[in-house]
């Protein structure tokens, strides 16, 4: 049985057999952008863990939105930039409590395209060396997340032949 013990704007967290917590959130999308050895990132305080981070651009699923017209959203609100689309793969960012699924997208053939950028978002747009960045995070010195590391992963296995 599943009882909701939380609804907020973003989450809804139910207990499931008054035993497992579960937070309910919406799908969200991530976007790689390589431009010759850089990598697209963006620069943002995250309250949730006191600091700010350096990720790919990314974001919920707006309801009524497919995850393609999520992605270029994301890219156009933090960037200014749209292209083309290509998924690269999906997963859970933390499966034991989380509904949310995250899916990687990378974009090409990159052009101008002017977003509005979400006014609750102090995004600073960052274009840096992939194994710059990639050293960054792996020793410590950079916050970020896994989805952007697994985006990083992606961009150097390619360079290398992988």
């Amino acid at each position: 049985m599943r009882r909701t013990i939380y609804a907020g704007r973003t989450i809804k967290v139910h207990l499931d057999d008054d035993r497992w917590e579960v937070v309910e959130r919406a799908d969200a999308v991530a976007v790689l952008a390589l431009d010759g050895g850089k990598v697209l990132g963006v620069r943002q305080t995250r309250p949730a863990i006191g600091g700010r981070t350096w990720e790919l651009p990314a974001g919920l699923v707006d309801r009524g939105e497919n995850l393609e017209q999520a992605a270029l959203r994301e890219l156009s609100e933090e960037a200014d930039l749209t292209g083309e689309l290509r998924r690269i793969t999906a997963g859970y960012p933390s499966p034991g409590f989380c509904t949310e699924l995250i899916t990687l997208f990378e974009a090409t053939s990159l052009s101008a395209r002017p977003g509005t950028p979400d006014t609750l978002e102090d995004v600073t747009v960052e274009w840096r060396e992939v194994d710059e960045v990639w050293t960054a995070i792996t020793e410590g010195r950079e916050l970020s997340s896994l989805t952007t590391l697994l985006g990083l992963a992606v961009a150097r296995s390619r360079r290398a032949g992988g």
